[in-house]
C-alpha cells in the first residue's frame, strides 16, 4: 500500500471511530432519559416545612416547671424567663437561692460539634451515660456552680440542659440536676 493509501485508510478508520463514539454517546443519552413522577426535594427535605411556626417553642414544654423544680432540690418557684433559640427558667427557691436553668435543642447538631465547641471555649468535659445513650457533661473553667449535659436527641440533633446555681451558694452538684433534666427529656422524647 502506498503512503496515500495508508493515509486514506487511517482517515476512514478515524471517521468510523468518531462516528461510533458519537452514536454511543447519543444512545447513552437517549437510554438514560426518563421521566420520574413526584416532586424534587433537597436531601433530607422530603417532608413539608411548617411555615406557620405554630410549634416553634414546643421544646420549652418538654419538661414541666414542677419537674424542673424537683430536679433542683424540690424548688417550687420556677418561672419561664425566655423562649427563643434556647428556653430559660429562673428558679427562686433553689438550694442556695436563685438558680437559672437552660434547655437547648439543636435540630442540626451533634455530640462531636458540642465537644469541639466545649474545647474552643476551654470547658472541661467528660463522657457520661444518660438513659442508655452517650452524653457529654461540661463545666466552665473555675465555675463549680454550673454544669451542662448534652446528648443526641431521639430523632435528630442534640438536646442539653445547663444548671447555674448562684455563685458561691450552698447547693448540690449542678451536674446531677442537669443530668436528671436530660433523663426526663430523653425519656419523654421516645
Amino acid at each position: 500500500m502506498t503512503g496515500a493509501g495508508k493515509r486514506g485508510a487511517a482517515g476512514r478508520a478515524g471517521r468510523v471511530l468518531a462516528l461510533c463514539s458519537l452514536l454511543a454517546a447519543v444512545s447513552a443519552a437517549v437510554g438514560c432519559g426518563q421521566t420520574v413522577e413526584g416532586s424534587a426535594h433537597p436531601a433530607g427535605g422530603s417532608q413539608e416545612i411548617n411555615t406557620n411556626f405554630d410549634k416553634l417553642m414546643r421544646e420549652c414544654d418538654v419538661v414541666e416547671p414542677a419537674k424542673i423544680g424537683e430536679a433542683l432540690g424540690g424548688a417550687r418557684y420556677v418561672t419561664g424567663s425566655f423562649n427563643g433559640a434556647v428556653c430559660m427558667w429562673d428558679v427562686e427557691d433553689a438550694p442556695g437561692g436563685l438558680a437559672m436553668v437552660t434547655l437547648n435543642w439543636y435540630e442540626i447538631g451533634s455530640l462531636n460539634n458540642e465537644k469541639a465547641t466545649a474545647d474552643k471555649l476551654g470547658y472541661s468535659h467528660e463522657t457520661v451515660t444518660v438513659q442508655g445513650t452517650r452524653a457529654l457533661q461540661m463545666r466552665r473553667p473555675n465555675d463549680p456552680d454550673s454544669c451542662g449535659v448534652t446528648a443526641s436527641a431521639a430523632d435528630t440533633g442534640v438536646v442539653g440542659w445547663w444548671v447555674n446555681y448562684r455563685a458561691g451558694s450552698g447547693h448540690p452538684d449542678p451536674c446531677v440536676a442537669a443530668k436528671t433534666l436530660l433523663e426526663l427529656t430523653l425519656n419523654l422524647a421516645r
